[in-house]
């Protein structure tokens, strides 16, 4: 058996409970590359990376740096004397070092790949209706989420989900993955065969403020993924015009009602205890939103304190 000794990179929650599973199996770390800290809030206090935390809690070297190709980070690197390295959310590698470790760098990614190469398969692969993704671990190349894969598992998605509860199941799914994919290295039985790039449908790109605009031309199926795909976060928006007013409305649950009506889509109907939009083939009903400088609230808690005009639409 090999002993592994792991350099571990990665910023959010989701690489966290990696990190958390590598400990778990007794694996040695021997250095944590994370995010530089940044202001954050209204206070612009000093915020440290999710991962970051949790390598503080457990004593593990910590190196932040803000350029990979610096010459003193590798030199920093190079000391920890790991032959392993594993990334989960982080940055793009450059080549002097993923190719430093003797055992390689691998990446775990939310996607099954080549399928949702980029940075948000979680979300593209609700906002477009997948029914199953997965998570993969492969050897990083010199592009973006292209080296031979090792492992992969799929992962049903169901009709309730969203970008939130299916970033949850990846995330265990993949601490396991990994798990599986640092006992084949240890046992020097890795075996990872190429993607095929002539097999791709699907990417995942970053997300932007317009990508969260919902489009009330598109039909009810279409909407409600969307918005499944970005809640809780960045969440979808549309433009909400009622009493003379134009305001962004954040849309985080929603569910379906199918029929025939002639309203032009983006018509808001209410009533004491709903609101609903028209689309192309039926109603959005709203369930939680959040109106400009208020919380995330339930319809019903929204209309206690906000009232639609008759007239109100969303564009």
């Amino acid at each position: 058996m090999r002993k592994l000794n792991i350099v571990f990179m990665g910023t959010p929650e989701f690489a966290v409970t990696i990190l958390a599973k590598i400990l778990e199996e007794n694996y040695n770390v021997v250095g944590v590359i994370t995010a530089p800290d940044k202001p954050a809030g209204r206070g612009r206090k000093i915020q440290y990376s999710a991962v970051k935390t949790f390598a503080l809690e457990k004593d593990l070297p910590i190196l932040q740096p803000t350029n990979l190709k610096d010459e003193t980070f590798v030199a920093q690197l190079k000391a920890l004397n790991a032959n392993l390295q594993v990334v989960v959310a982080f940055r793009m590698l450059p080549e002097v070092v993923w190719r430093m470790p003797e055992y390689g760098t691998f990446n775990l990614h939310a996607s099954l790949l080549p399928q949702y190469r980029g940075a948000a398969p979680i979300n593209w692969a609700i906002i477009n209706g997948e029914t199953k993704t997965g998570v993969t671990t492969f050897f990083i190349d010199d592009k973006i989420d292209t080296g031979a894969m090792i492992l992969q598992r799929e992962t049903s998605i169901t009709e309730e989900d969203t970008a939130g509860t299916l970033h949850d199941k990846l995330m265990y799914e993949g601490a396991n993955l990994v798990a599986e994919t640092l006992a084949l290295i240890s046992a020097d039985k890795v075996t990872t065969y190429l993607q095929d790039d002539s097999t791709i449908t699907r990417n995942a790109y970053k997300i932007h403020r317009e990508t969260c605009m919902v489009d009330w031309t598109k039909r009810l199926d279409e909407i409600y993924n969307h918005i499944r795909g970005l809640s809780p976060y960045p969440a979808a928006w549309t433009t909400l015009v009622t009493n003379g007013d134009e305001l962004q409305l954040k849309l985080y649950k929603t569910s379906k009602e199918y029929t025939d009506t002639n309203l032009k889509p983006g018509t808001v109907i209410t009533a004491k205890k709903s609101v609903k939009i028209a689309a192309v083939n039926g109603y959005l009903v709203l369930e939680e939103v959040q109106l400009p400088g208020k919380k995330r609230m339930d319809i019903v808690s929204v209309l206690n304190g906000f009232s639609f005009s008759e007239d109100a639409f969303v564009k």
